[in-house]
């Protein structure tokens, strides 16, 4: 007689239509291989019932070594979402075997559930996880961390019988608790958790939040169903941190290195065309002090030393608060104290740059009205783009909008035109000391 014959006549079919889930959960405690000889002595209605109650783990192990038609019959009646969650558990080409087992129709239905967006909390996430009940001895989940192996992680996760997430517990509480401690006495807390069509800004959002390692991803009745890894947070993080460089000088979020060129075209050109306009705006400012350029040549030459100073410091002021409000550091509310904080910061670096730069031109021209026009001119656009760097991304952010979405072209126009404005506006207050 076989060691499952004990639990075959515990399982029989009355104990599995009165009593479903103590016959579930004594199924979960026996070896894959008195699981696979259960299986083969149930009949197919009752194979189902005691299959929706596997726990995932369990469940990958029994289909990948169950006979062809039992796979199918599994696949074919057992419940879906379920028997998808174990699906995606197997290596792919595994999984596409065993899927051409059953009818076209049902085929459509598992795929769909086995996919997710690509850049969607279910996308990024590890479906091969060791779910565990809060009754379980540490002597229990040792012995099933060895039988399973999962893979490494500081986290367990624990599921009550519907397999919702109810806790976790620390691998190293594991290590230094009693043998005869269950998982409730060691439970703590999940401080966070994402739904498996969360976007990857919520994956980044909620890894900045709580600083964690390893992020569960539930479905939407709160039933564990994966974990992002912290190498899947971490490239998420890179990814988001991407698309913001990508989307702040206008190109695609979805644009990739060897996207073909009519995409590239299609998403770029837009964006250009509303920087021409904006160059165009900067050039009408030049315009207006058209005589007094022509008057004194040597205001043309120090334009761009005034752009270039002034947009630097607007590219570090929004680099800063852009990053503030991604991490959380910040909210659109505190919007006056970064803006004062990048004031006083861009007046102090502006009067120190302009000493340095009125004694250069001091020295490059011998006039005291031209060093005192860049001088003056530098602190006021210095100042005036710093503000705005800091202002850009929170008003966007208070809109609604991404705060990433093409700031520098905004903050370009606005360094540009309020540097050539003080710059041409000042020389031609004082043309009579140049």
């Amino acid at each position: 007689m076989s060691n499952a014959m004990p639990a075959i006549q515990a399982l029989n079919q009355a104990f599995l239509s009165d009593h479903l889930l103590p016959a579930q959960r004594a199924a979960n405690r026996l070896s894959t291989e008195d699981l696979l000889e259960l299986f083969q002595q149930l009949s197919t209605t009752d194979m189902i019932h005691l299959w929706d109650g596997l726990t995932l783990d369990v469940a990958s192990l029994v289909l990948q070594k169950l006979p062809e038609k039992k796979v199918r019959q599994v696949l074919q009646r057992g419940d879906p979402v379920y028997t998808a969650r174990v699906l995606v558990r197997l290596p792919d080409n595994e999984r596409q075997q065993k899927m051409q087992l059953v009818d076209s129709s049902r085929q459509r239905e598992l795929s769909a559930l086995v996919q997710y967006p690509e850049d969607s909390a279910g996308g990024l996430m590890d479906p091969r996880f060791l779910p565990l009940n809060a009754s379980l001895t540490v002597r229990e989940v040792l012995h099933r961390i060895r039988k399973f192996k999962p893979r490494f992680t500081r986290q367990l996760y624990i599921i009550d019988g519907e397999g919702k997430l109810q806790g976790m517990v620390e691998m190293h509480r594991l290590a230094l608790a009693e043998a005869a401690d269950t998982l409730y006495e060691l439970a703590q807390s999940v401080p966070g958790f994402v739904t498996a069509l969360a976007t990857r800004e919520e994956v980044v959002q909620l890894l900045e939040t709580h600083r964690v390692t390893d992020l569960p991803v539930v479905d939407i009745a709160g039933r564990l169903i994966g974990i992002i890894r912290y190498d899947a947070l971490v490239d998420a993080v890179r990814e988001e941190s991407s698309i913001d460089i990508l989307t702040m000088v206008g190109a695609s979020r979805d644009e990739r290195a060897l996207s073909s060129v009519g995409f590239v075209v299609r998403k770029r050109l837009p964006w250009l065309s509303i920087n021409l306009l904006t160059a165009f705006l900067a050039a009408a400012v030049v315009g207006l002090f058209e005589s007094t350029i022509a008057q004194f040549t040597a205001l043309a030459v120090l334009l761009p030393v005034v752009a270039g100073q002034s947009g630097n410091t607007g590219a570090q002021a929004l680099a800063v608060t852009m990053r503030g409000l991604a991490l959380r550091e910040i909210g659109t509310s505190q919007w006056l104290r970064v803006a004062w904080k990048e004031v006083g910061a861009a007046f102090v670096n502006g009067v120190a740059i302009a000493l340095l730069t009125s004694l250069g031109v001091l020295v490059w021209s011998s006039s005291v009205g031209l060093a005192l026009v860049i001088a003056s001119s530098m602190v006021i656009a210095m100042v005036a783009a710093a503000f705005s760097g800091a202002i850009i991304p929170v008003a966007l952010a208070s809109l609604g909008q991404d705060p990433a979405q093409s700031s520098s072209i905004i903050l370009t126009t606005v360094t540009d035109v309020v540097g050539f404005f003080a710059f041409l506006g000042i020389a031609t207050v004082l043309s009579g000391m140049l």
